[in-house]
């Protein structure tokens, strides 16, 4: 002692933190002086608490907020900086299947180990608003979300302007406020119509029913009302319908296309099914405008805004119906001639459908008789020579004639064994089957085959295609493998000379019409505008807009979920009669049921389905018997609306206190890894516009701006191959190295790793143990080449680094400095031990810099004085305050380091030490290293802490130099660096120049031609 302690100075400043609560944030909104305060939320995307605790990839993002807020305090902002935990999830139930541990309890163990390394690291959290999902206090409110969500329809024409004085077209209106077509109010029966009446009130919305209440009365018969509520039912933003999924047995639970390779999850290799379930939906696909075009407002990466909008994919062209051909509708032979031609004459039944169409227009939903497409290129309707189906599609079984239904069973069956993400890979052979049926193109009556093919998906567009072989390639690769027509109908402009040669490849480019009837000649945009007015004056169709966005799958078969606060009403014999009521407000939370038994059914029946009577079934006061929901919210739930939480997390009479959303809202920064970059923000922005449209929030958007840092990869692996770690192994056994076979995407290697004391991190080589030279790599001592790459930290790689043992070793202040010195905050970046020493040692210096540490007890140097600093001290102070202000005020922590290790290394130099430029400089790196920060100002003298001392400011006069060096050249090159007043003109630059003796010696015996003089940069003299 006193040598640089981390442990012991770290320990003592955490404890002092956390017994005075110095980060904590009033739970009031600020009033009188305190409100001219700026505030600032800051924000980190929560964890997930898993088992193994955090890794050093963690704290990245937190440390880079951590130094935003210490940095804003001390400039005198208002700061929120909460943490809480994402806690819902499938690794807590499955942990619950293999030892019976409740998943609350093994949640609340992996919430214990994660706070306790977050308050090691000293990171400045407000812990009196810490939250879990999981926490019925927080879950109660999710499922009072959820219930305004099922509120609500959207209108979209409706025009308004909200409390941002934005006018906006489309809103999430009240379903009391939807309007009831006159046909369901006349006569009871849902059935499609464009005429409207007035709004009536619910028969059964959040606030007037549930459970214990009767559908509200309104005069209307039983009959009338069931058709009201089942109209209603069908256009709320949450709604139920039958859903093809990714079914896995073995897990109990319907699984992402993201989480599934190859036809096995990604969690445990459990095989996946593709089948159909009644699921919960979310109409996100509503929002996606707004979700789109409101993007602009934010301060958000182009990257990020791009991932967004492409996901959201919004797509502009025509809905068209083909009307199916009736089975038998001519012989074998005619079937034959007429397959995919133009007639010479339509069957009467078409044209008498067409006048009907014509008559009663394009129908809102399309009729069990035709297959509806959507396409971006009506124009090339004259080109379709086949469709094809989704294998879900709902017409398969009605278009399959019977010679081909095994055919097409076969299919569907291997089909449902493969994701989405499988089906749509370019990269695969296309497969499909002919279901023997047909169907007639509405523009020229032509008898077109229907096929069902695995690359359609029936969740973007209508689940079926008109197929243009001639003109989009996915389609032309299709009919080259079945031996399909392929009909040129679009034609390069004369003047582009380019020749179309369909024998080869597809023309997907725009042109002229061609093979197209009257509309021969026209420009394609000329022809999409006149076909698409004629299939709509013909009520064939109709301008669309689709997105590849689908609505968002919201249930999930597991225990370990939010419970839904719906109740399913049941007829007399115990079935569901497709009706629903929700739970009040008053009686949520919806709590889990007491289970033992987590292991899955192997059925899509949920878990919740296994709890008790008591759970499961009600009597309703009128009689009606009802069953609750068994499915359970996905995890993505609670996270959608955490950050308004933390602003009023006490709150038990609303989800927030509006005065305090209006306060706090936007969050100012949000910073989170870039895998989150597309779902759980478009989740969370539409949550969050449903509230805005209903009135429960002031903002349209609930992060203002978006940082994603870069993942830190694992340290440099150096492996060999298998046959040279066969033939090379008592080498590396008679160093102690231990192999691990790791599989990258080309082949097995052997990594070489030294032991550790935990065999889940393994040490790969240090630097010392390799030898390089011309771009190679070789084992210290020996010819053996290594490979060195650096991968993703994972378990499997064994190359996961415990931020426990680097502050053991280094202590806390050094990880977060090197977290932030390693490279810009959003780059890729590997991590290096090595490089933890380093700033370590940068530690030592700045300990040193103020301390004497050969005395027994923490005392200022001797060289650490209390008079005025000396002119250059105060210049490299104002300079470095400058620097580090500019950096963090554009998150480039690692320069701001840097300037800090140059002042460090000046005034190391200095034999005495100005108390006034040091305090200032202690204050400068109280963001980044706070104890150290902490106890460097105690010794300077203060008692209190530095968390609110303001920022040290920089004068400009200071910034600007007395001198400058400028280089001496003589024909280009340098010869000679001179020191000269920094104002200097160009004949004082010369006069100086010609001054010094080794320029003489360069001019001696020489003609000068020319002297080019660039005042404070360079002299250089043109000599012959």
């Amino acid at each position: 002692m006193p040598r640089y302690d981390a442990k012991r100075i770290e320990a003592h400043w955490q404890q002092s933190w956390e017994t005075n609560q110095t980060f904590r944030t009033e739970d009031t909104v600020p009033t009188g002086d305190a409100a001219k305060k700026p505030k600032l939320y800051v924000l980190d995307m929560f964890p997930y608490p898993s088992g193994s605790g955090l890794h050093v990839g963690h704290p990245e993002g937190y440390t880079a907020t951590d130094i935003v807020c210490r940095y804003a305090r001390m400039k005198g902002r208002h700061v929120l900086h909460p943490m809480g935990w994402d806690a819902f999830g499938l690794p807590a139930e499955e942990h619950a299947v293999k030892t019976g541990t409740h998943p609350r309890e093994t949640t609340e163990q992996n919430i214990a180990t994660f706070k306790r390394q977050l308050k090691m690291l000293g990171f400045s959290y407000d812990w009196t608003r810490e939250l879990a999902t999981t926490d019925p206090d927080y879950y109660r409110w999710t499922q009072w979300i959820f219930l305004q969500i099922f509120d609500t329809w959207y209108d979209a024409d409706h025009v308004w302007t909200g409390p941002d004085g934005v006018q906006r077209k489309g809103k999430g209106r009240p379903i009391a406020e939807l309007p009831i077509p006159d046909d369901i109010l006349a006569s009871g029966e849902c059935q499609p119509s464009s005429t409207t009446s007035e709004p009536l009130a619910s028969a059964q919305s959040v606030k007037t029913a549930n459970a214990s209440d009767r559908p509200v009365d309104t005069g209307r018969s039983p009959e009338v009302m069931e058709a009201i509520r089942r109209y209603q039912d069908k256009h709320r933003l949450a709604y139920v319908s039958d859903a093809p999924v990714n079914w896995c047995p073995a897990l109990g639970t319907v699984l992402a296309n993201e989480e599934i390779i190859d036809g096995k999850s990604e969690r445990g290799g459990h095989p996946v099914v593709r089948m159909p379930l009644k699921q919960w939906m979310l109409r996100i696909t509503a929002y996606a405008d707004r979700l789109a075009t409101e993007l602009d407002e934010l301060d958000w990466s182009d990257s990020i805004k791009f991932m967004q909008r492409n996901w959201i994919g919004r797509s502009t062209g025509a809905e068209v119906d083909f009307r199916i051909e009736p089975h038998g509708a001519m012989s074998e032979e005619e079937s034959q001639a007429r397959d995919g031609r133009q007639p010479s004459g339509t069957p009467a039944e078409f044209e008498t459908w067409k006048a009907t169409r014509q008559s009663n227009g394009f129908p809102r939903d399309p009729e069990f008789d035709v297959i509806r497409v959507y396409t971006t290129r009506p124009d090339t309707l004259f080109g379709v020579t086949y469709m094809v189906l989704s294998p879900e599609h709902a017409l398969v079984q009605k278009i399959t004639t019977e010679g081909q239904r095994p055919a097409v069973a076969e299919y569907i069956r291997k089909s449902s064994l493969k994701s989405d993400l499988d089906r749509t890979d370019l990269a695969k052979e296309k497969t499909g089957v002919f279901t023997g049926g047909y169907a007639l193109n509405p523009v020229n009556g032509a008898r077109v085959p229907v096929w069902i093919a695995d690359y359609v998906l029936i969740s973007y567009g209508t689940g079926a295609i008109m197929a243009v072989p001639g003109h989009d390639e996915r389609d032309y690769e299709f009919a080259k493998t079945f031996g399909l027509t392929i009909r040129q109908v679009v034609a390069p402009p004369l003047s582009s000379g380019h020749i179309v040669d369909l024998g080869n490849a597809a023309f997907t480019e725009i042109g002229v019409a061609t093979n197209s009837g009257k509309y021969d000649g026209l420009s394609t945009a000329d022809f999409k505008c006149q076909i698409s007015n004629h299939l709509s004056q013909a009520g064939l169709g109709k301008e669309a807009v689709n997105y590849r966005l689908r609505d968002w799958l919201f249930s999930r078969q597991r225990y370990w979920g939010e419970p839904f606060p719906i109740w399913h009403e049941l007829d007399a014999d115990g079935n569901p009669t497709g009706l629903m009521r929700a739970d009040t407000a008053e009686s949520l939370p919806v709590l889990h049921p007491h289970m033992d038994d987590f292991k899955p059914t192997g059925t899509p029946e949920p878990m919740l389905a296994k709890a008790t009577p008591e759970w499961l079934f009600k009597t309703a006061a009128d009689g009606v018997k009802l069953k609750r929901e068994t499915n359970s919210m996905p995890q993505w739930a609670g996270s959608c609306w955490y950050y308004l939480r933390f602003c009023d997390n006490k709150n038990s009479d609303k989800f927030i206190d509006p005065a305090k959303e209006k306060y706090w809202l936007p969050v100012d920064l949000y910073i989170g890894g870039a895998e989150h970059a597309v779902l759980h923000l478009l989740y969370s922005r539409f949550w969050h516009k449903v509230l805005f449209d209903r009135g429960h929030v002031s903002s349209p958007e609930p992060f203002q701006k978006l940082v994603n840092q870069g993942m830190i990869l694992g340290d440099t692996d150096y492996s060999v191959s298998p046959e040279v770690f066969a033939r090379q192994r008592a080498v590396f056994e008679g160093m102690g190295l231990i192999p691990l076979v790791l599989k990258t995407d080309d082949a097995e290697i052997v990594a070489l790793r030294n032991p550790a004391d935990d065999p889940d991190a393994y040490r790969p080589l240090t630097e010392d143990q390799v030898t390089k030279e011309k771009g190679k790599a070789h084992l210290k001592g020996t010819e053996i080449e290594l490979t060195g790459r650096t991968d993703k930290m994972s378990k499997s790689r064994k190359n996961v680094v415990n931020p426990d043992h680097v502050v053991k070793d280094y202590g806390a202040d050094a990880l977060r400095l090197y977290e932030m010195f390693m490279g810009p905050l959003e780059q890729v970046k590997p991590w290096q031990m090595n490089g933890v020493e380093g700033v370590y040692r940068f530690l030592g210096r700045v300990w040193r810099l103020l301390i004497d540490d050969r005395a027994e007890a923490v005392i200022l140097s001797a060289a650490v004085v209390d008079t005025a600093p000396a002119e250059d001290q105060l210049r490299i102070l104002h300079k470095t305050i400058k620097a580090v202000t500019d950096d963090i005020d554009r998150l480039a922590f690692n320069t701001a380091i840097s300037r800090m290790m140059e002042f460090t290394n000046f005034m190391s130099g200095q034999e005495t030490r100005s108390k006034a430029v040091l305090e200032p400089f202690v204050l400068l790196l109280n963001p980044f290293a706070p104890h150290i920060a902490e106890e460097l100002w105690h010794a300077l003298g203060h008692s209190t802490t530095l968390t609110y001392v303001p920022w040290p400011s920089y004068d400009p006069a200071l910034l600007v130099e007395d001198t400058v060096e400028v280089p001496v050249q003589i024909n280009g090159k340098v010869r000679a660096k001179i020191i000269v007043p920094a104002n200097s003109d160009a004949a004082a630059l010369e006069a100086a120049a010609r001054a010094e003796e080794i320029v003489q010696k360069n001019l001696e015996g020489k003609t000068v031609v020319k002297v080019v003089a660039v005042p404070g940069r360079l002299l250089n003299f043109v000599v012959k």
